[in-house]
C-alpha cells in the first residue's frame, strides 16, 4: 500500500474534533486509508443495500448499534444521517468518533456544512501524488505518469490503465452522475466529457461545447458542476488583481488524474503520449494537479490561480501569497528558452516593488534536467518539485 501524505493531518483531526470527513472521488484510497490509521474503528459501508435500508428506515436504531468509534463509508448514500450523528456528539461527556468519507462533493457538503459545523473537519483525498508513488517506483519516466495517473489500484494490481480506466469512468457515469443530475442521454453526457478532455487547460466556453454536444448551454454549466463535485474536474480562476483591469474573466478546466485524462482523449499506450499533439496541455494539466495535491496533502490553504490580460499577457499559474502573486509558468520543452519567462517578467512590473521581499520572483516548471536562476526566476525540473 502507498503511504498517504495526508495521513497525519487526519489522526490529528481526531484529537480535536468528533467527527472526521474525508471527500474524494470513487477509488482514490478513502475507504483503504481510514481503514488502515483507524483500524479499531468499526466500519459501516452504506453502499451496501442493507445497511443503508436500516439506516435510512431507522437512523436512531442505526447509530445506537454501533460501538462509539465508528467508520461510515460512501456517508453521501444517507447524508441525513448528519443530524443524528450531530446530536450524540453534542452530548455532554460523550466520547464518541465518527469518521465519514464520501464520493460526491455536492451531496455531503451541504448537509455537513448545516448540521456538523465547527464539529468536523473536512478533507479531501485525491488520486496519488508523485511524491507518493515515486516512492515505490524511482524509475518512473514523465509519460508513464502521465499515461498511468494515480488511482492507487492501478498500480497495487499491475493493471492494464487503459482497461481500468474505461470500467472506472462506467462506473462513474453509471453511479455518481445519475445521482446528481437528472441525464436522461448518457451517450451525450460522455460525448460532453470527452470534449471537455480536448480543452484540458483550456478557458471553459459552454456556448461553444453547448453547439457541439447538442444541448443547452445550462445543461453544460450544470454538467461541469456534476465533473466538479465527484472529484472528475476542478476550475482554475482568474486571479481579479487590479494591476489591469482589462483582465480574462472566465475560468480553466482541469482534470484530477492525468490517466484518466489520456483515457478520454483516446491514448491507448506510451508511444501515442509521445507524439499527441495535446502532450504540452496534458503536461500542463499534470503540473496544476499536482501542485492542487501538494498544498492540500499538507493542510495548506489552496490559492492557486492562473492571469491573462486581453492583450495576450498569461501566466499558466499564480500563487496568492497574500503581499504579492507568485508565478509559476510550466512547459514541456526540455530546452531553456528566455521567452518562457516573459509573462511573469511582465506581471512581476505590473506588481512593482511588492515582488522585491523575495529573492525568487518567479518559477518555470519544464522538462529540462538543469536547475538554474534566471533573472531571479528559479527554472526547475518537472519532478524536483514534487519530491
Amino acid at each position: 500500500m502507498y503511504e498517504r501524505s495526508i495521513s497525519e493531518q487526519l489522526i490529528h483531526s481526531l484529537e480535536s474534533y468528533p467527527v472526521l470527513t474525508l471527500l474524494g472521488p470513487r477509488q482514490s484510497g478513502k475507504t483503504t486509508l481510514v481503514r488502515k490509521i483507524f483500524s479499531q474503528y468499526e466500519y459501516r459501508s452504506l453502499e451496501d443495500p442493507d445497511v443503508r435500508e436500516i439506516a435510512k428506515s431507522d437512523p436512531r436504531g442505526f447509530l445506537n448499534q454501533l460501538s462509539t468509534h465508528c467508520i461510515l463509508d460512501e456517508f453521501q448514500r444517507v447524508p441525513e444521517l448528519s443530524s443524528y450523528i450531530q446530536t450524540i456528539v453534542d452530548e455532554p461527556g460523550n466520547e464518541s468518533k465518527f469518521v465519514l468519507t464520501g464520493s460526491n462533493g455536492l451531496l455531503l457538503v451541504d448537509s455537513i456544512t448545516q448540521t456538523l459545523a465547527g464539529r468536523t473537519e473536512l478533507f479531501h483525498l485525491h488520486p496519488l501524488a508523485v511524491s507518493e508513488i515515486i516512492k515505490l517506483n524511482p524509475g518512473f519516466t514523465l509519460n508513464e505518469f502521465l499515461f498511468q495517473g494515480g488511482y492507487p489500484r492501478i498500480y497495487n494490481s499491475q493493471l492494464n490503465p487503459t482497461k481500468w480506466l474505461k470500467n472506472y469512468f462506467q462506473l462513474y457515469v453509471e453511479k455518481d452522475v445519475r445521482l446528481l443530475t437528472n441525464i436522461t442521454k448518457i451517450d451525450l453526457f460522455e460525448k460532453f466529457v470527452k470534449l471537455a478532455a480536448g480543452r484540458a487547460g483550456q478557458l471553459i466556453n459552454a456556448s461553444a461545447l453547448s453547439n457541439e454536444v447538442g444541448v443547452s448551454s445550462p445543461t453544460i454549466s450544470e454538467w461541469i458542476s456534476a465533473l466538479n463535485s465527484t472529484y472528475i474536474c476542478f476550475t482554475l480562476r482568474p486571479h481579479f488583481n487590479n494591476y489591469n483591469k482589462r483582465i480574462v474573466k472566465t475560468p480553466k478546466l482541469y482534470f484530477y488524474d492525468t490517466g484518466l485524462l489520456c483515457y478520454l482523449l483516446g491514448i491507448n499506450s506510451l508511444d501515442q503520449l509521445d507524439t499527441h499533439p495535446l502532450r504540452g496541455n496534458i503536461f500542463e494539466n499534470f503540473v496544476v494537479s499536482e501542485y492542487l495535491k501538494k498544498l492540500n496533502n499538507a493542510g495548506a490553504e489552496i490559492s492557486l490561480y492562473f492571469w491573462r490580460d486581453q492583450k495576450g499577457h498569461e501566466v499558466d499559474l499564480i500563487e496568492d501569497r497574500s503581499t504579492y502573486l507568485f508565478p509559476i509558468e510550466i512547459k514541456l520543452s526540455e530546452t531553456f528558452h528566455s521567452s518562457f519567462i516573459k509573462n511573469i517578467l511582465y506581471l512581476n512590473k505590473l506588481q512593482g516593488d511588492v515582488v522585491l521581499q523575495s529573492k525568487v520572483k518567479g518559477k518555470l516548471i519544464y522538462s529540462g534536467i538543469n536547475e538554474s536562476i534566471f533573472k531571479n526566476i528559479q527554472l526547475s525540473n518537472w519532478l524536483s518539485i514534487f519530491k
